[in-house]
C-alpha cells in the first residue's frame, strides 16, 4: 500500500507541475510576441508572481516524491522502475532548465518597465519562451513515464 500512495503523490505532482507549465505554453508563449509590450510586461509579471512561490515548493516535492517511488520499488531491475527513473531525471531536468534558464530571464523580467527595457529584451523573451516549451513537453513525457511505471508495478493492493 506504501508504493501505491507514493506512486499517486509522485503523480498528482509531477501532474501539477506538467499543468502548470502545459497552461502557460498553451494560453500564453504560442502568442507571447504578439502581446504590447506593456501588455507582455504586465502579464509577465502577474505569472511570475503568482508562480514563483508555489513552484518553488511544487517542483522539488514532485522529484522527491519520483524518488520515493523508485526506493519503494521492489525490482530494481523492471520496467516499471526504469520508467520511473526516467521520470524522476526528466522533473530533474525540468528543474534544472527552470533554475538555469527561465528563473534568471524571469527576475529581468521583475525589473523591465516599458521605459528600461534592454536593447535585447525581445531575444531575452524568445530565449525564455523556447526553454519554457522545452520544460513543458519535459515535464509532460516525465508524467507520462511515472503513469507508465505506476501501471507496470506490482498490484500491491490486491495482495493478502
Amino acid at each position: 500500500m506504501t508504493l501505491k500512495i507514493a506512486q499517486f503523490i509522485a503523480l498528482v505532482l509531477s501532474f501539477l507541475v506538467g499543468g502548470v507549465f502545459w497552461g502557460t505554453w498553451f494560453s500564453l508563449s504560442r502568442s507571447i510576441s504578439s502581446l504590447t509590450t506593456p501588455t507582455f510586461l504586465e502579464i509577465g509579471r502577474a505569472i511570475i508572481a503568482n508562480l514563483a512561490a508555489p513552484m518553488r515548493i511544487l517542483m522539488p516535492a514532485a522529484i522527491v516524491a519520483a524518488i520515493g517511488t523508485l526506493v519503494l520499488l521492489p525490482n530494481k531491475r523492471s520496467a516499471a522502475f526504469y520508467c520511473t527513473l526516467l521520470g524522476a531525471a526528466l522533473l530533474v531536468a525540468a528543474l534544472v532548465i527552470t533554475l538555469s534558464v527561465n528563473v534568471p530571464i524571469d527576475n529581468q523580467i521583475r525589473t523591465w518597465t516599458v521605459a528600461s527595457l534592454p536593447a535585447n529584451w525581445t531575444e531575452l523573451r524568445e530565449r525564455w519562451e523556447t526553454f519554457h516549451a522545452t520544460r513543458t513537453f519535459v515535464s509532460i513525457a516525465a508524467f507520462v513515464l511515472l503513469l507508465a511505471g505506476n501501471l507496470m508495478s506490482p498490484n500491491t493492493l490486491n495482495r493478502p
